[in-house]
């Protein structure tokens, strides 16, 4: 089963062939031969049928008689592609209407759609409209043509559309579906604290493996008693030898729906800088501050879950305990992509004492769940007093910050995101943090973004965390932010 989930359903040939089986099941529905003609029996009360026989017929050796082909139906023939054009129309605007309700009514999504999922969806509502117009009137061969038709369909539309967005590499992280063994923690160190950042102290032993090692844990909520998924968890190279050093922690979110699995981008990106620097990286624990890609709880504590404890107790104490990380604050960042990176900024700004680094990558402004007023009804009881105290921006102006350190990344395509960014990145520079403030040309609001906000945000982190020299272009003394295409 788990070969089966660890699928790469991202590689092209896998996508071009669920491609060819739509467009060929498409056509062969579309191209359907007119129903027959049903042949008439002629009634045995006609004159015809009364007329005398003559007597030597009835002696006559009688020949048996091939009976009449059947003929198409030169109305059905006609009436068949009328028919399929408003199936295929028919099924393409009731498309057009979910998306609009989807998107502006409801705002599940909390952004417009791009242009390329919109095409998928209403290509998908039109085939699998002809679909269930060959259920009619036809034979039971393509009645299960029809059936599988649809499947094909689904399954083309799902991965197109997760293919474009880049978060799901695998079968199992599109079906929030994982049953990969947990990942075995390195024993506790005691090796004593360092008397000096680890860029100069540490000297990496010999038979310290080349690249670091990840995989789910599973993380104990008894203070806020959330019921998560799977954290996923990536250990350095360095934390994975006997005795490693107290190494930095990053505690990471990621958007809705989605979940821990995503974070491979940051995997791959820490991999690559621990090889720059003698094997040297935070441990990365991406959590789940949903419960699951369909729910909401907008990262506060309320009767949908109680997140914000879950983060700030439970998953703290889980690292502090089962993990050889450094205890200082400065060692400690929380970041998050999308709905995490508003639940990072949120948590970061009102917890500074354990997190002394944020970073928001293409974060939203507001904890929202769908529209603001079903957030005000379904989170906050109807309280707008206690929905506008969980606003990031509010949360800032009722603190005053002194070394921390606040890194934004968005990409100028991002029309909805880019301008709640940047509207953050002014709020926490007002209120006394370090921002760094960042652009991504030509970068979206899909894995994209995801890959820019990682790439560009975490060698950041590095001085910050006594990783490597400290830089005069990326260490945070000043408040002052930064701009990069």
């Amino acid at each position: 089963m788990q070969p089966l989930l660890d699928l790469n359903i991202l590689q092209k040939p896998l996508l071009y062939a669920f491609d060819a089986a739509s467009v060929l099941a498409f056509v062969y529905l579309l191209i359907r031969p007119a129903p027959p003609a049903r042949r008439q029996r002629a009634p045995a009360s006609s004159a015809e049928g009364r007329r005398s026989i003559p007597l030597r017929s009835i002696f006559r050796r009688s020949s048996p008689q091939r009976p009449s082909p059947r003929r198409a139906n030169p109305q059905g023939r006609r009436a068949w592609p009328l028919a399929a054009a408003a199936a295929v129309a028919g099924g393409s605007l009731a498309g057009v209407l979910t998306l609009y309700v989807c998107e502006t009514w409801l705002n599940i999504f909390g952004l417009p759609l791009d242009p390329d999922t919109h095409a998928w969806v209403i290509a998908l509502f039109g085939s699998v409209a002809l679909a269930l117009l060959n259920l009619w009137r036809s034979h039971w061969w393509r009645k299960v043509a029809a059936g599988v038709s649809i499947l094909i369909f689904a399954a083309t539309a799902a991965l197109g559309i997760n293919a474009a967005y880049g978060l799901n590499a695998t079968l199992g992280a599109l079906l929030d579906l994982n049953s990969a063994r947990p990942l075995a923690l390195p024993k506790l160190s005691s090796r004593p604290d360092s008397s000096g950042p680890l860029w100069k102290t540490w000297k990496a032993p010999a038979g310290m493996p080349a690249v670091g090692r990840d995989g789910p844990v599973s993380i104990p909520a008894p203070a806020s008693g959330f019921r998560a998924r799977d954290a996923h968890l990536y250990l350095p190279p360095a934390s994975l030898v006997p005795n490693p050093p107290a190494l930095p922690v990053i505690v990471m979110m990621m958007g809705q729906p989605g979940g821990p699995e995503q974070d491979r981008s940051a995997v791959r990106e820490l991999d690559a800088l621990a090889r720059q620097h003698h094997g040297l990286a935070p441990l990365l624990l991406t959590v789940d501050q949903l419960g699951n890609p369909f729910q909401n709880p907008v990262c506060v504590d309320s009767d949908s879950g109680n997140v914000y404890t879950y983060v700030t107790t439970d998953v703290v104490n889980f690292v502090r305990r089962n993990l050889n990380v450094d205890a200082d604050r400065t060692e400690w960042a929380v970041g998050g992509y999308s709905n995490g990176g508003e639940c990072a900024l949120s948590i970061g700004a009102k917890r500074p004492d354990l997190f002394a680094s944020i970073l928001d990558i293409s974060g939203e402004l507001e904890p929202l769940s769908g529209t603001e007023a079903n957030t005000v009804n379904t989170i906050f009881k109807g309280n707008h007093t206690a929905f506008a105290a969980e606003e990031p921006a509010n949360i800032l102006k009722a603190h005053r910050y002194s070394n921390e350190l606040a890194i934004f990344t968005s990409g100028s395509l991002d029309h909805a995101y880019t301008a709640q960014v940047t509207a953050a990145a002014a709020d926490a520079q007002a209120a006394g943090m370090a921002t760094r403030r960042f652009l991504g040309s030509g970068i979206g609001h899909r894995g994209d973004a995801l890959d820019y906000g990682v790439k560009t945000g975490l060698p950041l982190l590095y001085p910050r965390f006594g990783l490597s020299a400290p830089d005069s272009t990326t260490t945070p003394d000043t408040s002052t932010p930064g701009a990069k295409s």
